[in-house]
């Protein structure tokens, strides 16, 4: 999958897990094309914190989904040795 599809899908399901700062920053960055000079002229900050809120927001996405897909995993598991008991 498209790494930009891929940031697209994970904000709009977990999105509200960032701050409002990284949720704006890769909004415009990934649904609006913006470029990092562009989104640091728009938000007045520099264009390293742009790229920092990037990273750490795309970081936290990714674990976030990993953390749940193991969950659901762990959980499908439990419920598969609960019948094989009964």
């Amino acid at each position: 999958m498209d790494k930009n599809v891929e940031i697209g899908l994970l904000c709009d399901i977990y999105g509200e897990l960032l701050t409002d700062n990284q949720q704006n920053i890769l909004d415009l960055y990934y649904n609006n094309n913006l470029s990092l000079a562009e989104i640091a002229e728009e938000l007045n900050i520099t264009r390293q914190a742009v790229k920092d809120s990037i990273q750490k927001g795309e970081k936290k996405l990714f674990r976030i989904r990993r953390k749940t897909w193991n969950y659901e995993k762990s959980a499908k598991t439990r419920k598969t040795d609960t019948k094989d008991i009964i």
